[in-house]
């Protein structure tokens, strides 16, 4: 009888699925920072009562990276997370919580902001495309 001779390429296999993997999370960040993006609010003179006002910090702060088998999405801008949130009685903690501590209606501030998400619905809202991509890229 023949002897049957098997090759182990499984270390070229791996490789490749940690290649497919770190391709698709780089899509993946890149197509959440564009919906963040397109999601993001912007503030005009009318919205903020300054004169000559020009907005789209916090949009084009918007960034991913990848780290590993991870990507996160976000901005360094201290005030975003108070546009995703809102602040005072309109403060929404993130499901996700588990202590929260602020007092509703609680502040030095004379009006408060509705929450208008951004980060959370680029997420949320795209988890189809982005099972797509990974699919697509492990193929």
């Amino acid at each position: 009888m023949a002897s049957v001779k098997f090759t182990d390429n499984s270390a070229e296999v791996r490789a490749a699925l940690e290649q497919a993997q770190a391709r698709a999370l780089e899509i993946i960040g890149g197509r959440a920072e564009t919906h963040a993006k397109e999601l993001c609010p912007v503030g005009t003179p009318e919205s903020t009562g300054k004169k000559g006002y020009r907005g789209s910090t916090l949009r084009n702060s918007i960034t991913h990276r990848v780290d590993g088998k991870t990507v996160a999405i976000g901005t360094n801008v201290h005030y975003a997370p108070y546009v995703e949130l809102g602040t005072g009685p309109y403060f929404t903690p993130p499901p996700d919580w588990m202590e929260n501590n602020a007092e509703r209606g609680k502040g030095i501030g004379h009006s408060f902001v509705h929450p208008r998400p951004y980060l959370r619905p680029a997420l949320e809202n795209y988890l189809q495309e982005y099972k797509d991509i990974i699919e697509s890229e492990l193929r």
